[in-house]
């Protein structure tokens, strides 16, 4: 929901910083009968004529679990080290033909730290996007990663890249080297051609999408990969699912636990899209716009109280003009010739994601300011010469696109995509462009686009835990609340006055110790819990 490099974090771009619907149409949840069937490997011709995706993922989830998984390590160039494997699982293309095309799915895992007795199963990740890999997930274990300590006694930690990402039938929209050329237009219009060369621009990348992975596109929903999800379930041997997603896999949960309730063992949702039909995606978008505002202003304060530190202005309004400023020179004259006002905000952006990097924004930005551009320039710019890199981040937009333009309706009315961006951008300016540019390929899909998944709980869904910041700018706080409102016994533990984007993977005691309870008894405190911010960092 942002611009063009960043959205392997949120729902996306929200994710980086951030809608599903049944192939077959809108169809209800699969029957119980061939819910069972999946996880049980019972006949599923029973459910023919009800659900046809149930009954080929049923027919998958079978097949998978006879098959197994065949760990090896992990070839040379995925840059994946021992003592992590890597392995594939296949899936159906498309779930109503499960004897038609099929594709693999790259898993990677590493075995839980503790014995036998101590092991319950495996625990599966997704980071979000969607268009982001999770297989740097076992790593958190051969890192050392306190924070899982605990948690990595008990589970094994798999990673696995969805479908169309990295390595799992990759998508493509345009060639990567042409996608992160330098400098590219100022998301900002200052006039209708402005408007009209955007458009253009997401007319055809909606076009190259189509040209260069046609065959994927219709296939490429929350839905299908939730399916993918309970393949692997069933080829790693696991007879229910341990899940942990973030931003846009807090969706992809949702998606399982609608469709796959009596699945599910332990589940983790943490920094959450708003699951409303409603608001998948093009009003969850629209949030998001405002929310990084909020957000973008609690650094700026944050830096204006290091004044001393870095010289920016100990004032919001005295930072907030030296940022128009700098937008405004690289408007007038690209910095280096490559950072314009798009790529300012490419870079910018990762401070209301996450305080993670408030400091080097502010120390790269200080220094700009003081008279060495090199630093802030260099952090700004694309490196062309990372080939693999480049074709990541391509990879990794496409299949935002993809899914976000297959997941739901989006409005065809330009009219309308100008009215409601004309109007946010006026007291919410940072993104709101940006993210629109970014989204309106969707305006104009080459392929079906879908009703969503309608969340909520099924029969033998077990508690979950929802973890949620107050001024999370990528998924903004309601989509916490909206999804713990559909989801029978789950809690919410919220952060309060915090603003990081994923928190599960943050020092905060009071939410780490209730993650690493939940995930290895079940057990939820009896009522939600507010935790104080984790630590804000000092320069």
């Amino acid at each position: 929901m942002t611009t063009r490099t960043r959205r392997t974090v949120t729902f996306g771009s929200a994710g980086t910083l951030v809608a599903a619907t049944l192939i077959a149409g809108a169809l209800a949840a699969p029957s119980a009968s061939a819910d069972a069937q999946a996880g049980q490997g019972g006949r599923a011709h029973a459910a023919v004529g009800k659900d046809r995706e149930a009954v080929g993922a049923a027919i998958a989830a079978r097949r998978a679990a006879k098959k197994g998984i065949d760990w090896k390590d992990c070839p040379e160039d995925w840059g994946i080290a021992k003592p992590i494997q890597c392995g594939w699982v296949t899936v159906p293309l498309d779930y109503a033909k499960p004897n038609g095309k099929q594709i693999k799915l790259a898993v990677d895992r590493i075995g839980n730290t503790g014995s036998k007795e101590e092991r319950q199963g495996a625990l599966l990740y997704n980071p979000g996007g969607p268009g982001a890999s999770g297989l740097r997930f076992p790593a958190r274990v051969t890192s050392k990663n306190k924070l899982w300590e605990k948690t990595a006694k008990a589970y094994d930690f798999v990673g696995f890249e969805p479908r169309g990402v990295g390595h799992s039938a990759p998508i493509s929209c345009v060639d990567p080297q042409e996608f992160v050329k330098a400098p590219k237009l100022d998301p900002v219009p200052d006039s209708e051609a402005d408007k009209r060369a955007q458009r253009k621009l997401a007319a055809e990348y909606a076009e190259g999408c189509k040209e260069r992975s046609g065959w994927m596109l219709p296939h490429m929903t929350t839905p299908n990969t939730a399916r993918d999800l309970d393949v692997i379930r069933a080829a790693l041997g696991e007879k229910k699912l341990n899940f942990l997603g973030v931003s846009y896999g807090t969706y992809l949960g949702a998606v399982y636990a609608t469709l796959y309730p009596s699945h599910v063992r332990r589940m983790v949702f943490d920094s959450v899209v708003n699951p409303s039909t409603e608001k998948i995606w093009y009003e969850a978008n629209l949030d998001q716009d405002v929310a990084f505002e909020v957000r973008l202003k609690d650094w700026m304060e944050w830096v204006a109280k290091y004044d001393a530190t870095f010289h920016l202005g100990d004032t919001y309004k005295e930072v907030r003009a030296q940022w128009e400023k700098l937008r405004a020179t690289a408007k007038k004259a690209p910095l280096n010739g490559v950072v314009g006002p798009a790529e300012l905000v490419a870079y910018f952006q990762n401070a209301p994601y996450y305080d993670s990097t408030w400091v080097s924004i502010a120390t790269n930005w200080s220094k700009y300011v003081a008279g060495d551009p090199k630093p802030l320039i260099e952090a700004a710019s694309p490196d062309l010469s990372d080939i693999a890199g480049n074709k990541s981040s391509e990879n990794g937009n496409a299949v935002y696109t993809a899914v976000e333009c297959a997941d739901a309706k989006w409005p065809t009315s330009w009219k309308k995509w100008d009215r409601d961006n004309t109007r946010i951008h006026k007291d919410h300016p940072f993104m709101t462009w940006a993210n629109a540019w970014m989204n309106l390929p969707c305006a104009t899909w080459p392929s079906k686009q879908h009703k969503p998944v309608e969340v909520k709980t099924g029969k033998g869904l077990p508690p979950t835990l929802i973890a949620q910041a107050t001024r999370d700018a990528a998924t903004p706080y309601p989509g916490g609340v909206e999804l713990h409102k559909r989801l029978k016994g789950s809690r919410l533990i919220t952060e309060k006055d915090a603003g990081s984007h994923g928190i599960t993977n943050l020092a905060n005691p009071c939410l780490n110790e209730r993650v690493d309870t939940y995930l290895l008894t079940g057990k939820v405190d009896s009522r939600d819990v507010t935790c104080a911010p984790h630590a804000t960092p000092k320069p």
